[in-house]
């Protein structure tokens, strides 16, 4: 963690383009995912990797808000209404913030009517869903069900994730896609918002 931090810090005195060094930052994490992927890596470096990630974007942050480098979308994520779980969540988060996207996190127990205020505020491209009590699972189809009587549905990606969560859930409560660990909802926030891999 100090050291991504220390080499950002001393790419920023150096003057490197922000975008650079966002570049290498979001390489470094596919990197990360890529291993998750491939069991050779686990769940506690992945945090390790996007703690160290997250601080070190804090540091650039004003830099490539100086530059005008826009997000690569802007996830709206919360643990649905009943469900208190968060570290899929949060591991989630961290990940697409790693990869350049901008988060906003609800947090957890989150209702319906907050993601549809979070969504209708504007500016989101996607929302993501978790849930780890099967029976937390109805929020999700509520969520969405509720997204599409503010005439909001077609206007974001809705991706879900969590233990019970597979492909079948999704298809069955209108979701666009499923990813069952962080890595894979990172590759599935890109397709959905159309952001190259």
């Amino acid at each position: 963690r100090t050291a991504a931090i220390r080499i950002t810090a001393e790419a920023i005195a150096d003057a490197t383009d922000p975008r650079s060094i966002m570049d290498t930052m979001t390489a470094a994490m596919a990197e990360v995912g890529r291993r998750f992927q491939a069991n050779e890596l686990f769940v506690p470096e992945m945090l390790i990797s996007a703690r160290a990630m997250k601080e070190a974007l804090a540091l650039l942050r004003p830099r490539l808000v100086a530059t005008d480098v826009k997000p690569a979308g802007t996830v709206v994520a919360g643990t649905v209404k009943g469900d208190l779980h968060d570290i899929g969540k949060n591991l989630v988060c961290m990940l697409l913030e790693g990869a350049g996207f901008e988060v906003r996190d609800l947090g957890v127990d989150v209702a319906p009517e907050k993601f549809v205020d979070a969504v209708r505020g504007g500016g989101v491209n996607l929302v993501a869903l978790s849930a780890l009590l099967t029976t937390t699972l109805p929020n999700m189809k509520v969520t969405i069900e509720q997204l599409k009587a503010a005439g909001l549905r077609d206007k974001v990606g809705v991706m879900v994730g969590g233990a019970p969560v597979n492909d079948r859930l999704a298809t069955e409560i209108g979701a666009d896609g499923y990813a069952e660990d962080a890595a894979g909802a990172v590759a599935l926030a890109r397709r959905l918002a159309g952001v190259p891999a």
